[in-house]
């Protein structure tokens, strides 16, 4: 059934983990046969892991998932945890040897939210895949949205909360998430 979310796109699962005390969480998008995605880079400060191979040159041509976090660079580190789960379940590209999971990751600055010293980390990310579901449809203050905020080019004191959402778009039979 079309829904409106990303994860209408046969394949995708989506799982998130935060922390209310820390104001901060991550967002796990899992496609285990592998996704070609797109990215826009932004920010004064971009964090990002993995980010590059989303360009058409590059060898490897298809992501097996995409990290969202809180925790400023700090937060990278929760696409480590992705990687361990899709690890453990067989999930990766096929290098002869073992399957080498592919997870981009992009981070946003939450820390002056809630507790800086709670940050989307490896156990944070491992949860988030564990949990990660093919229904997962919630938005708001969930996963990466728990601190995310917006309106900050005037400074943090005119920062607005705003959060995490999805959304798709059917054309016949083609269905396309962001």
């Amino acid at each position: 059934m079309y829904s409106g979310y990303i994860t209408d796109v046969p394949g995708i699962k989506v799982g998130h983990c935060q922390s209310q005390e820390g104001m901060t969480g991550c967002t796990v998008i899992i496609c285990e046969e592998g996704a070609t995605g797109g990215v826009d880079v932004r920010g004064s400060a971009p964090g990002t892991r993995e980010t590059d191979l989303f360009k058409a040159e590059k060898m490897v041509d298809k992501v097996h998932s995409v990290v969202l976090s809180g925790g400023s660079a700090f937060g990278l580190d929760a696409a480590s945890g992705v990687m361990k789960y899709l690890e453990e379940n067989n999930i990766g590209f096929d290098v002869g040897v073992t399957k080498v999971p592919i997870v981009a990751s992009a981070v946003i600055f939450d820390l002056n939210i809630g507790d800086f010293r709670i940050r989307p980390d490896f156990n944070m990310g491992y949860n988030a895949a564990s949990l990660a579901s093919v229904d997962e449809n919630r938005q708001g203050n969930i996963g990466c949205g728990m601190g995310a905020t917006v309106g900050k080019i005037l400074g943090p004191e005119y920062a607005m909360k705003s959060g995490l959402g999805s959304s798709s778009i059917k054309l016949g039979e083609l269905v396309v998430g962001a």
